[in-house]
Parts: structure tokens; sequence; C-alpha cells
């Protein structure tokens, strides 16, 4: 094989895993974990069912290829203290307003041990070194963590996934009022 054969078939191989991730992505996102199959999510990328299989090994793979999500924390060192839960909240909103694939996640992660471990891992590996940054009593981050978690992914439940009217009716701003002050006093209020 020559090296321009090489390239060829590493681009061909690229491409077919890009679009195998963002047929499943889309077919998380809208059916969830567990009505999503391997030959609808085949079927979207136009190719053969055994090639996602090749590629991915299996549905738990594909999902966990297909859901990497780099939250994008921000650095609260950088903010106001009195503006950490506000400023949270707002970056919540915008992942969730751009982001398809927390959707997925999220529907994924309340009906199925594999998502159930991605929401752990992306809560230790993301959102747990995010609350060290600002809670006042290291022993108490992982609850404040989980509280600030509580908080944002019911708002993500109710607003994104179950799409109750008044919680799709809040406003950005009538959120931000709501939540930040809640999300600030689980992050850098006194113990109770």
């Amino acid at each position: 094989m020559t090296g321009s054969t090489k390239t060829n078939l590493a681009r061909r191989s690229d491409a077919t895993r890009a679009a195998i991730l963002d047929a499943a992505r889309e077919r998380f996102a809208a059916d969830g974990y567990d009505r999503a199959t391997i030959r609808a999510i085949a079927k979207d990328a136009r190719i053969d069912p055994s090639m996602v299989m090749r590629y991915f090994g299996s549905k738990e793979g594909l999902f966990a290829a297909a859901v990497a999500l780099d939250l994008r924390m921000p650095d609260l060192t950088r903010t106001a203290r009195e503006e950490v839960g506000r400023t949270l909240v707002g970056h919540f909103l915008n992942l969730w307003e751009e982001n398809e694939e927390l959707t997925a996640v999220l529907r994924v992660g309340v009906t199925n041990e594999a998502g159930a471990e991605r929401m752990q891992g992306i809560f230790r590996d993301q959102l747990l070194p995010m609350a060290r940054q600002v809670c006042p009593d290291p022993e108490q981050v992982p609850a404040r963590a989980a509280l600030c978690a509580a908080q944002l992914l019911g708002l993500a439940l109710t607003r994104y996934v179950l799409r109750l009217p008044p919680a799709r009716e809040l406003t950005r701003e009538e959120l931000l009022a709501w939540l930040g002050p809640t999300v600030q006093r689980y992050l850098t209020a006194p113990n109770p």
C-alpha cells in the first residue's frame, strides 16, 4: 500500500467515525439511550450497522464516545464572590441552550447504568474541581457540589427534557434571579 492510499483510508475512516458520532449524538438526544438503536444510528450515518460495532464495540462504547463532554467550567476564582451562583447558573443555561449532548446524557443518566456512570464521571472530574475553587470548607465540597448539581440538573430536566411549560416560559433573567442565590448559598455560605 502506498503512502497516499493509507492517507486516503485514514481520512475515510475518520469521516466514517465522525458520521457515526454525529448520528449517535442526535439519536441519543432525540430517543434516549434505551430507544436509540445501532441500526437507527447506522441508517442515519448511511453505513452498515456492523461498521458501528467495528468502530465502537458496543452501544455503551458508542454512547461513551458520543458524549465525551467538556463542560468548559468557568474559573470562579476570577469571579466576584457574590456573583459565583449567578455565573454558574448562566454558564449552565448557555450549555443547555447550545448543546443537545447534555440532554442526551441527562436522559440516559436517569434510565441506564452506563449513562449514570457517565454523569458521575462528569460530576467527579468537572463539577467537584469547580466547587473546590470557592467552597469555604474543603470537607463540604462533595455535598455542596451535589446540591448545586441537584438544582442545575433539576432545571435541565424540567426545562429541556420534560419541557414543562412553566419551566420553559421562565426568562433567562428570571432563572438567574431565582437560582443564582440558591447556588450561591450552596457554594459559599457558612456551614449550616
